[in-house]
């Protein structure tokens, strides 16, 4: 069978490096669960009670990889969430608790960057956050830790710092939903598929970037990302 053409070019394939690998992981589509850490929710204002996890996304074209990150438009007030990323190794819909860690490829350190006055707008009146959440570069992520060369970690600290001053300071331990119960209610709402990525949530001390500051982002036993505001 012949090889099909496009009237425009075919997106790229975006993929992430893997620790110990030459080989990549391909970014299919990208997760993110909101308010996930109870002292985050209350940061915005919010009553963290055990309520079912909700969920919005980004675009795959908005994961990137460290270095420098470009200031988006329309936000005075672009703010940083330091955050687990998991990356699905093997799809399936309504996946149960005890069986999604087998659905798990690997680990990596994420931040997901917020147009926060744009959120907050958004939020007023009722409307989806994508203009605030997904944008260009929105995703930085680290390298991928395979799960079959680190296991599935339920406890770490994970950090961010800007300019060296430490501005997040959790324990993957707090998340109110752990991963595996993420991956089954996300999984209720959409098949999953290889090569998603979920952003698990972020605790508290979120704030905001200027051009110029350095934010490095470190979850224990996992990595570490690296990216400049430019």
């Amino acid at each position: 069978m012949p090889e099909p053409s496009f009237v425009v070019a075919p997106p790229p394939i975006v993929s992430l490096p893997v620790v110990g690998l030459d080989a990549r992981f391909p970014v299919r589509r990208v997760f993110c669960v909101g308010r996930n850490y109870a002292a985050h929710a209350r940061e915005m204002g919010h009553d963290p009670d055990r309520e079912p996890p909700f969920f919005f996304q980004k675009n795959a074209g908005d994961v990137v990889g460290p270095g420098d990150i470009a200031y988006p438009p329309l936000t005075a007030d672009l703010h940083h969430e330091v955050e687990l990323v998991v990356a699905i190794g093997r799809g399936g819909r309504d996946i149960a608790i005890g069986a999604a860690l087998g659905h798990v490829y690997g680990y990596a350190v994420g931040l997901d960057l917020t147009r926060r006055d744009v959120q907050a707008d958004l939020k007023k009146a009722g409307r989806p956050w994508e203009t605030a959440k997904a944008f260009a570069e929105s995703a930085p992520v680290g390298a991928i830790q395979p799960a079959a060369a680190i296991g599935h970690p339920s406890a770490g600290r994970l950090t961010a710092k800007v300019d060296g001053a430490l501005r997040q300071d959790g324990d993957i331990a707090d998340m109110i939903w752990n991963v595996p119960e993420v991956i089954a209610h996300l999984s209720r709402w959409f098949v999953l598929e290889a090569g998603d990525l979920i952003f698990t949530g972020t605790p508290a001390g979120v704030g905001e970037l200027q051009r110029g500051n350095v934010v490095e982002a470190e979850i224990e036993t996992i990595g570490a990302l690296k990216v400049r505001i430019v």
